[in-house]
């Protein structure tokens, strides 16, 4: 089991028939690119993955897919929350037999519960499987905050190992690096900031898109060539913000799509972009050409 840095890109799910199957085909053939592209890790069934809009058994099948298709060359993490603990446990242990590098674990959402009861839920899924745990912060979905105090609490439960952050705070971040966290930055317009801090790595949805350059930039700045690495990051930025600006998901995939891994539409009932907006799209795309 790997020791997990790097860039991670939490792959798009693609879609045939209008949204009615998965296309196994793209999915294999998008994992083998990112691959070749550098990325260190790729992640199945996050947020950019459209979790919500699969079914359990949809999952699985990714999962698997994933894990036989990597086949070991770069780490895999899967997501594996669920509200109900047993659920979640049962999940992970899926991941842990496939051999995956670690489970992300979002709390318990939903009229949720409190700290203690967030924690309950991370020790009871810790003591079930020894894969290594990526609790996942994204307040906005879970209403609850592992802020960097809760996160050094929750860090003496043993196999909670990393973090994954999406609050778009980058003092956040640097506090979780400054107190030894290993932490993923989970939002995109906060990429650079966030490795020339010292982060674990990025966990970037963005990166469907531009695999290589992330892990170019990922390269410049552990090699300390800064200068460089700031040319390349304002290449980077107009797809990174337009994700934060439109819809997510959808840009994911179509900016996914115009790259040269196509995923298709979202799931309904996520509509598509509007024709301005995939004009939107097309530019920041463009931009990394300049």
């Amino acid at each position: 089991m790997r020791d997990l840095k790097g860039i991670c890109v939490p792959i798009c799910t693609p879609f045939r028939d209008g949204g009615a199957a998965l296309d196994v085909a793209a999915l294999e053939a998008n994992i083998d690119s990112l691959i070749e592209c550098g990325v260190h890790i790729i992640a199945v069934n996050g947020g950019t993955g459209e979790f919500p809009f699969l079914a359990e058994a949809e999952k699985r099948q990714i999962a698997e897919i994933a894990a036989k298709r990597i086949d070991g060359r770069v780490g895999l993490v899967v997501q594996t929350s669920a509200i109900r603990t047993e659920d979640a446990i049962e999940n992970s242990r899926h991941a842990e037999g496939l051999g995956a590098d670690a489970v992300l674990v979002l709390p318990p959402y939903f009229e949720g519960p409190g700290e203690d009861g967030v924690r309950w839920h991370y020790e009871q899924i810790a003591r079930a499987i020894e894969t290594p745990i990526m609790a996942y912060n994204i307040p906005v979905f879970t209403q609850f905050d592992i802020t960097p105090e809760v996160f050094a609490r929750f860090s003496e439960i043993d196999g909670l190992a990393y973090l994954k952050d999406s609050t778009a705070n980058p003092a956040r971040i640097e506090q979780l690096i400054g107190q030894g966290s290993k932490v993923f930055c989970g939002c995109d317009f906060l990429n650079f900031y966030s490795l020339i801090n010292g982060a674990t790595g990025l966990f970037s949805g963005s990166g469907n898109a531009v695999p290589a350059e992330l892990r170019r930039l990922w390269d410049l700045v552990r090699a300390d060539s800064l200068a460089e690495a700031a040319v390349l990051w304002k290449k980077l930025q107009p797809l990174s913000r337009l994700l934060w600006t439109l819809p997510f998901h959808p840009v994911a995939k179509a900016a996914s799509g115009l790259t040269g891994r196509p995923a298709g539409l979202c799931r309904r009932p996520v509509p598509p972009l509007s024709a301005d907006e995939m004009k939107l799209v097309e530019k920041a795309v463009a931009a990394l050409a300049t």
